[in-house]
């Protein structure tokens, strides 16, 4: 479990961070904490690319495809129908990412929450990405909410990434690589720091963030490439040449 107090304590020290800290509602451990890495995964992929509504639909009747559990072990994944499952709504896609899933989790890739509990952050990380349609940002999210590891930063959301910019009056949003330097000052809690940047996007929208006088000096993100490349043609249009007046030819004396 996460302890806040200690975590305020620390980051604090950052005066734009205590600033956030004060004006946001208090973090709060996620409620998931008694589902298993394998459902924990499952959910997840069955909300890639859906809204939410969309996604709990479609898990709400994958659930009741199988009675005798709360929630689908993996091996009644494995055995199920192709059929049955896209007539709940995955895609083939989705189906082969969970059957994907439920075999490494009979395998022992994908371990419970003890075998989790073991490994370090990158050893979890390294391990879960292994399954078809896991990404980096879908097992940080697991590190955070249902392993409470108190040290995730997941630079490479948006939300964090704009939450950050926001709180701390940049004029463009950071790159990964440089939210990741300057976090390195809010260890060893920066899951709890990611938590109150996403927070920043709600205050922001409420007009009640603090506005810095003087920014962090950061790498920002260079503008998309269709952009860059619609600036580009821009500069490169050659300009449309003066007419001249035609040359008078000297007379001969």
């Amino acid at each position: 479990m996460l302890k806040t107090t200690a975590a305020h304590k620390v980051l604090k020290t950052d005066p734009i961070m205590a600033r956030l800290i004060e004006k946001a509602v208090h973090y709060e451990p996620d409620a998931r904490l008694e589902q298993s890495p394998f459902e924990v995964l499952a959910r997840a992929i069955a909300h890639q690319q859906l809204h939410a509504t969309a996604a709990n639909n479609i898990l709400k009747r994958f659930v009741a495809l199988f009675d005798e559990t709360p929630f689908p072990l993996p091996r009644d994944v494995i055995g199920a129908d192709q059929a049955r499952l896209r007539a709940v709504g995955f895609s083939y896609a989705k189906i082969a990412a969970l059957k994907d899933l439920a075999a490494k989790a009979l395998t022992g890739v994908v371990p419970g929450r003890q075998g989790l509990d073991s490994l370090s952050d990158e050893q979890i990380i390294e391990r879960l990405t292994q399954v078809r349609g896991v990404g980096r940002w879908t097992v940080e999210m697991l590190l955070m909410f249902h392993l409470q590891r108190p040290d995730i930063l997941p630079v490479d959301d948006f939300g964090i990434r704009n939450g950050f910019r926001l709180a701390y009056g940049l004029k463009g949003m950071p790159t990964p690589k440089a939210l990741a330097e300057f976090g390195e000052r809010w260890r060893p809690y920066r899951s709890i720091a990611a938590w109150y940047l996403w927070r920043a996007n709600d205050l922001a929208k409420q007009n009640l963030l603090f506005k810095p006088r003087n920014p962090p000096r950061l790498a920002l993100q260079k503008p998309p490439a269709a952009r860059k490349n619609k600036l580009a043609r821009k500069a490169a249009k050659p300009r449309a040449k003066a007419k001249r007046a035609p040359a008078t030819r000297r007379r001969r004396a």
